[in-house]
């Protein structure tokens, strides 16, 4: 991906974005995504609403899910 296009990424306007956390999880201390036009995902703290979120491209979030379903990311 380019800088351009991550650029254009991060231009999403996110105030209407709904956003997603585990069911089972406590609101104040969990991540929560949000599903984005063209596949992309935006990931923040729900502690800090307020601080930016990363988002990502449908490939990042892709190769990220499918990367913590194989085990790359255990200890």
């Amino acid at each position: 991906m380019d800088t351009q296009d991550k650029e254009a990424l991060y231009a999403i306007d996110l105030s209407g974005a709904e956003w997603r956390g585990a069911p089972e999880s406590d609101p104040r201390d969990r991540v929560e995504i949000a599903y984005l036009p063209g596949g992309a995902v935006a990931l923040r703290n729900a502690a800090c609403p307020d601080d930016p979120a990363l988002v990502y491209s449908e490939a990042e979030w892709v190769a990220f899910v499918q990367g913590a379903r194989n085990g790359e990311f255990a200890r």
